[in-house]
């Protein structure tokens, strides 16, 4: 009996030791190999296209990207308004490259592109701030309200306009720090840019004291104006008594000037015309407030 037992067991460990090498066997070999170059040959094949695809596609959208920048630089378009069509350009590109490689690949076009429609849904809601600020950049490119290089105050902010992206905008402010401001701020604010005419004119509040000649203080800023070279001859200035204040005489002096040159020269009037008054005597009056004092006669 237990000769038969143990012969019994034997088969059963036997039997399923050659279940655990069947992988082994040669029909089984056979059998796989043949189904690995059948996937190779099915999925293989797509896959090398699809990669081909793909990497023709993002040289042609590159060469495309490249061909715009060179043509809007000979038709000397803003560099800003370049750049963004340029990056629109090439992802647009690759986008559509991408979409043919994944049919190449096997890939059902219809249903990935429901479930990327989906998404973008879901991440469009989650990111309807950022959105805000691409749409506003969009605005502003197409709208060119300034440009790289104006001097702007945009939001509450004054700087030098550096890059003018999808998203913000970075400005260099006079003290070189570097601000960057969202899209979405500067469309619902009021733009004020600085440099986007050739011509300023300086405002210049020039005072003198109640004892003062007037005619004299106005023929000597006159003579300033004149002997400054940088000053533009058209538009003519102006100088006339703008204000009888409290502590002073205000005369208005406004001359026109290049844009480029405004600081450079409004700085120079305002040292000509304090060492010129010093010279001739006219006063340039603090503020001042007269206090007139009452005695009281005594009770006899």
């Amino acid at each position: 009996m237990n000769a038969t037992t143990g012969i019994v067991g034997k088969m059963l460990v036997d039997s399923n030791l050659d279940k655990q090498l069947s992988f082994l066997k040669p029909d089984f070999l056979r059998d796989m190999f043949e189904q690995s170059i059948g996937f190779v040959s099915l999925y293989g094949v797509r896959l090398l296209v699809a990669l081909l695809v793909l990497l023709a596609g993002r040289i042609c959208a590159r060469q495309a990207s490249n061909l715009i920048t060179r043509l809007m630089a000979k038709a000397k378009v803003d560099d800003i308004l370049t750049s963004f069509i340029q990056n629109i350009v090439y992802y647009v590109m690759l986008a559509a490259f991408v979409v043919a490689a994944l049919g190449q690949a096997g890939i059902n076009i219809t249903s990935f592109l429901a479930v990327l429609g989906a998404a973008g849904l879901a991440v469009g809601l989650a990111l309807k701030d950022t959105l805000s600020n691409f749409a506003a950049g969009v605005m502003l490119i197409v709208l060119r309200l300034f440009k790289k290089g104006d001097y702007v105050t945009i939001a509450g902010t004054s700087g030098t306009v550096q890059a003018l992206s999808a998203f913000y905008t970075e400005l260099s402010t006079p003290d070189n720090q570097k601000v960057v401001v969202p899209n979405s701020s500067i469309l619902n604010a009021v733009i004020v840019n600085t440099t986007a005419n050739k011509t300023r004119r300086i405002d210049l509040v020039i005072s003198i004291g109640y004892q003062d000649d007037i005619p004299k203080a106005k023929e000597i800023l006159a003579q300033i104006l004149a002997e400054n070279t940088t000053l533009l001859k058209s538009p003519a200035p102006t100088i006339v008594v703008g204000e009888l204040a409290d502590s002073s005489i205000n005369i208005l002096v406004r001359p026109w000037v290049r844009t480029s040159d405004y600081w450079a020269v409004r700085w120079d009037l305002l040292e000509g015309i304090k060492i010129t008054f010093d010279k001739a005597g006219i006063s340039i009056p603090y503020p001042q407030t007269d206090v007139h004092l009452y005695k009281e006669g005594s009770e006899s």
